[in-house]
């Protein structure tokens, strides 16, 4: 904690906004290889839950080194910051009472756990986007795979950075060869679930 500050307590919980926005608020982390498909899955999760009249937000890797992160290199001393930020601000947001998708490779696992224990296991859902690594380098969607290879980039994920995947993630979806339709309605469904027994 800073020195010199204290916690103000606001007088408005948690569950008030919860109330008001009509239902209870979970961090929905999707965590895989670069190309693996996290945001467009977020991206498409948030769609349908916005239209159930949920209230969402999604905080997307690349997005947020453009801004609040910009600073951060992809050092592993910088990774692991740059998650510890995003859980913070992820905290805020459930604080706020909203559904929040956060995208990002978030490669540690240690680093992933920190996170639960910022925002709290119960609101924490961990989405492990499950993509071979020779599958998001045909994707290649940003060029970043071909720039690694070739020494360009370095500390990439998958090729000279270790990826740690998830043990017992929340929800395990496979890209390969899946259509997208098909995660999209499993990831819903899941989430669904979690809302109804949340009610209960």
């Amino acid at each position: 904690m800073s020195l010199h500050t204290v916690k103000h307590d606001y007088k408005t919980t948690k569950s008030q906004r919860e109330n008001q926005h009509g239902h209870k608020a979970f961090l929905i982390w999707f965590t895989g290889l670069s190309g693996s498909g996290k945001s467009t899955l977020a991206n498409l999760v948030e769609i349908a839950l916005h239209n159930e009249g949920l209230s969402t937000f999604i905080l997307d890797g690349d997005n947020i080194r453009q801004g609040i992160n910009k600073d951060l290199s992809f050092e592993p001393e910088d990774r692991t910051e740059n998650i510890r930020r995003i859980a913070e601000i992820s905290n805020l947001m459930l604080d706020a009472g909203i559904m929040t998708l956060a995208a990002f490779v978030s490669p540690y696992i240690k680093d992933r756990e920190q996170v639960k224990q910022i925002v709290g296991s119960d609101n924490f859902i961990e989405i492990y986007v499950n993509t071979s690594l020779a599958e998001c380098e045909r994707r290649d969607v940003k060029g970043l795979y071909k720039k690694a290879r070739s020494g360009e980039i370095k500390n990439m994920t998958g090729i000279s950075a270790p990826y740690e995947a998830p043990i017992s993630p929340s929800l395990e979806v496979v890209t390969d060869g899946q259509p997208i339709e098909v995660n999209v309605k499993t990831i819903l469904k899941f989430i669904n679930t979690k809302l109804k027994l949340s009610n209960t």
